[in-house]
């Protein structure tokens, strides 16, 4: 049975339009039912429909004999951790502050299957039960949180400046601890969230406010998260963009593992580099939870995304943006950001989201860029593929040079839109 609702990750839309509170409440419902009717962990970012959609998830939760621990603002990755029979995030990640979502995560703080998400929703007519479960409030979650990962990822970052953007999101007034209480000097952006502004102009998804922080106040370096931290990208001193497959490069190297999973994104620079210092890498399909499967299936703990998805599987279960912060910076080792970046030089990509009315790519489109990557051979590549997250299709191109990476991306995506715009 195919998924109506659930996407790459969890359940995601506008809200009021294709994300309803009866929508959020039935996915509650659903959740609660298919993990035993027992406590349901709930955590939420900034949006401003958060409180009402965290309240209609929890009801549905209580209607069926479940138990709804709600603790508010929340980073992802913390709910993961902190999951009892199941997590619940009230989310839409790096979307805009109209779009809000949920994720789920099992009792061993674990992304859910395609297969668990298809049962989850043919149960989401499911009536309500004679006896009503309860909801409860917690309030320590975020310390608990603070505390592991400091203790299990953190090291002495005395003498390190570093500019932190929480994107208005979960990591406000959260992550600024963390590397102070390390030894770092701290400027926090992006830490004033008013329920509208979660990832707007900030953020991982807009690095040009910390670029400019960074720059102008002489940091070492800058750390942009997403609206609900299970994201990460930085910035060098010099204002240069560092991205997650160069991210997963230094930390690969610094903490000397054998094996690392990546999606279909990730640059073909990362893999001659992996290649040379004898690495093997696994490739997935997009989306932090494949690479996730990919890790345990294989026994490997590091992987991640060129979206800055950073996942480090020793002492966590999921994919943090703290934690691969922290582990960046320890990584550095007195050499500068720009530095330590330079060990993976990247082919140029050039990329583009080409809105679309349909997803399904017609054998046209695939059968001219099967035709391309053949010219290509392990020059470049070309990859087509709809996103799981908004209607569009995202066309990437990788060449040597920046300008046939820039013409291969223009050529393919006039296609993709003449077929599906």
């Amino acid at each position: 049975m195919a998924r109506r609702y659930f996407g790459t990750d969890g359940v995601r839309g506008v809200v009021g339009t294709e994300l309803t509170a009866d929508l959020v409440q039935r996915l509650g419902r659903a959740a609660a039912i298919w993990s035993g009717r027992g406590r349901v962990f709930i955590g939420r970012d900034t949006r401003g429909s958060g409180p009402e959609l965290e309240e209609a998830f929890a009801e549905g939760v209580a209607s069926v004999g479940g138990n709804a621990v709600l603790a508010g603002v929340l980073p992802t990755p913390a709910v993961a951790l902190l999951a009892l029979d199941l997590g619940a995030v009230i989310s839409a990640s790096h979307n805009p502050p109209e779009y809000n979502g949920v994720k789920l995560f099992d009792s061993e703080g674990r992304k859910l299957t395609d297969e668990s998400e298809e049962e989850i929703e043919a149960l989401l007519d499911a009536p309500p039960a004679e006896e009503p479960g309860a909801i409860d409030r917690v309030g320590i979650a975020t310390d608990s949180y603070l505390e592991h990962i400091v203790e299990r990822f953190g090291g002495d970052l005395n003498g390190l400046r570093i500019a932190v953007d929480c994107a208005n999101g979960a990591y406000s007034g959260i992550a600024h601890r963390a590397f102070e209480q390390l030894g770092a000097e701290v400027t926090a952006i992006g830490a004033d969230p008013d329920g509208k502004n979660i990832n707007v102009g900030c953020g991982a998804t807009n690095l040009k406010l910390l670029q400019g922080v960074v720059t102008e106040g002489g940091h070492d370096l800058g750390i942009a998260f997403d609206g609900d931290g299970d994201r990460m990208l930085a910035v060098d001193a010099e204002g240069d963009v560092v991205d997650g497959d160069q991210i997963l490069a230094i930390l690969a190297l610094d903490l000397e593992v054998d094996l690392v999973a990546v999606t279909v994104m990730t640059n073909l620079g990362f893999h001659r580099l992996m290649g040379e210092r004898g690495i093997r890498v696994e490739t997935t399909d997009v989306g932090d939870r494949y690479v996730i499967e990919a890790l345990r299936r294989s026994g490997g703990v590091l992987g991640g995304e060129q979206s800055g998805h950073i996942i480090y599987l020793r002492d966590h279960v999921t994919g943090d943006g703290l934690a691969a912060a922290l582990l960046l910076c320890g990584a550095l080792k007195g050499r500068t950001l720009h530095e330590a970046a330079a060990v993976m030089p990247r082919l140029p990509q050039a990329q583009q989201s080409v809105p679309v009315r349909t997803k399904v790519i017609p054998e046209s489109v695939l059968a001219e860029v099967d035709r391309l990557n053949a010219d290509l051979a392990q020059r470049g590549r070309i990859l087509v593929r709809p996103s799981g997250t908004e209607p569009v299709v995202r066309v990437l191109a990788e060449a040597e040079d920046f300008q046939e990476s820039t013409r291969l991306c223009a050529s393919i995506s006039d296609l993709v839109r003449r077929e599906l715009g």
